[in-house]
């Protein structure tokens, strides 16, 4: 969803290079090089595993900057500890990786929405400096 609001602007080609989907856990591991230990203690949906993202998708994609995203869009998935509606973000370069936790709620079309428009807004801050 991210990538397709980026790439909605006229002329994102000039600075997107591109993104990976890493739906399953084993495509988080070969592609971005998330570590099985990571998700097996963590899970696919917390701070260690999106931090790990970033950190693979950077030279994956020869970006500047990354921003993941990993969540329980619903409506089934969810435990008492990470509820349908949890996301976990990182977005970082190669100098720095800052993360946030939102749950947002059991509509998945929202928490789709919810999550790239907060994922978008986390990579602003971070190009401002204001995280």
């Amino acid at each position: 969803y991210v990538a397709h609001l980026i790439t909605s602007v006229p002329g994102a080609s000039d600075y997107f290079p591109g993104s990976i989907v890493s739906y399953a856990n084993s495509t988080k591991e070969q592609l971005l090089g998330v570590h099985p230990d990571t998700l097996a203690r963590f899970g696919a949906v917390s701070d260690e595993t999106v931090r790990e993202m970033v950190a693979g998708a950077l030279p994956a994609l020869g970006a500047d900057v990354a921003l993941a995203i990993s969540g329980i869009a619903g409506p089934d998935g969810g435990t008492p500890e990470k509820p349908v509606g949890t996301v976990w973000m990182a977005v970082g370069d190669r100098n720095r990786i800052v993360s946030e936790k939102h749950v947002f709620g059991r509509d998945r079309t929202k928490n789709i929405q919810m999550a790239g428009m907060y994922g978008l807004n986390l990579v602003r801050k971070f190009l401002l400096r204001q995280v």
